[in-house]
């Protein structure tokens, strides 16, 4: 009897063992599976936990990798050395890479989580009905101001930058449209104005601005704020919302007269190795609460609906990053406007540049 338990036990031993090697390298496998995308999007631009979970779903491997502009992107996808799955274009570059015939036209059957998002960021000119793209994350351009340092100030217009007392005092974003468009703005033109008397216009008003800038910077502009090197700020509503959300030090407005409607976007390049693994990844992301923590870590407001119902009632109901529909009615989306326009909106925004003293 004593020795048929021991021959049962280790039966029982024996089992659980093939059982463990069975499931860790079933796991193995899963993990290993030799699937891969190619991931390519902004820096810090996506919550890393989000893409090891990922791969622990669907055992794909993300291949991530990053750049600093939409024109570096542009020209790495144009020349085909890397074939990325997804890619994360504005949406003025949506328009010049369809024009390219450079994306996969989208199949939203396979977009099931389309559903989560809120159609107010959907059917936007530069993609009508989202044939190419799927919208990521959104924002304004507008002016950051500290409370404390000015706080009888209301920056309703564009022109308050001007005023003599904030001499020294006012960064911008390293940006030709976005400095040139607060000028066209101010002067109650469109941001995708064409017209060169236009421009020079707006290049010669932005002059009188200069007394008041202090520099022309790019990703240092929270770090100046936060050690007083600077109190006013037009910036990006991403850049804007940790220090405006995080304290009531600070506050964001989009001026009056209007702003950029921008839109970081989900594209499948022509040239994917992997279609369906991208689509899976696409979907993956618009789930709501992936959407949610992606958003959370991010800090960007997002065009998920059904992400944003999860978010604390102090950041989804926040008009400044989640404007109204009446407030979206004084934005306009940035257009493709072509290699030549645009050499003139960039000579214009340097002009100015070599203007400040």
């Amino acid at each position: 009897m004593k020795q048929f338990l021991q021959l049962v036990c280790g039966a029982l031993v024996i089992g659980l063992l093939c059982l463990g090697i069975s499931h860790l390298f079933s796991g193995h496998e899963k993990a290993k599976s030799g699937k891969k995308i190619y991931v390519y999007n902004w820096g810090e631009y996506i919550d890393p936990e989000l893409i090891k979970q990922f791969e622990n779903q669907t055992g794909i491997e993300v291949i991530y990798e990053t750049f600093d502009s939409n024109e570096a992107m542009e020209a790495k996808i144009k020349n085909g050395g890397t074939h990325y799955d997804v890619a994360f274009p504005s949406e003025y570059t949506v328009q010049k890479l369809k024009r390219a015939n450079l994306l996969v036209p989208l199949n939203h059957h396979k977009l099931p989580n389309m559903r989560n998002l809120d159609p107010d960021y959907l059917d936007k000119s530069y993609d009508k009905g989202n044939q190419y793209s799927i919208p990521y994350f959104f924002g304004t351009v507008g002016i950051l101001y500290n409370k404390q340092a000015y706080p009888d100030a209301s920056f309703n217009h564009w022109s308050d930058l001007y005023q003599e007392r904030y001499r020294n005092d006012v960064l911008l974003v390293d940006g030709a449209r976005e400095i040139i468009g607060l000028s066209l703005n101010k002067l109650g033109y469109s941001l995708n104005d064409t017209n060169s008397q236009h421009l020079r216009q707006a290049e010669q008003d932005l002059k009188k601005l200069g007394p008041q800038v202090r520099g022309v910077v790019g990703d240092e502009v929270t770090m100046m704020l936060q050690q007083n090197e600077g109190n006013i700020a037009v910036v990006w509503s991403g850049v804007a919302a940790p220090l405006v959300q995080g304290s009531d030090k600070y506050n964001y407005v989009v001026p009056k007269e209007g702003s950029n409607l921008w839109f970081d976007n989900m594209v499948i390049p022509r040239t994917a190795q992997n279609k369906e693994g991208a689509y899976q990844f696409i979907n993956f992301l618009l789930d709501a609460e992936n959407s949610k923590k992606n958003t959370e870590w991010v800090g960007y407001a997002t065009p998920n609906k059904a992400a944003r119902q999860l978010l604390p009632n102090e950041i989804r109901n926040d008009h400044r990053f989640y404007p109204t529909q009446q407030g979206q009615a004084r934005l306009e989306v940035y257009k493709d406007l072509g290699q030549r326009t645009l050499g003139n909106y960039n000579e214009s925004f340097l002009n100015f540049k070599m203007s400040l003293k």
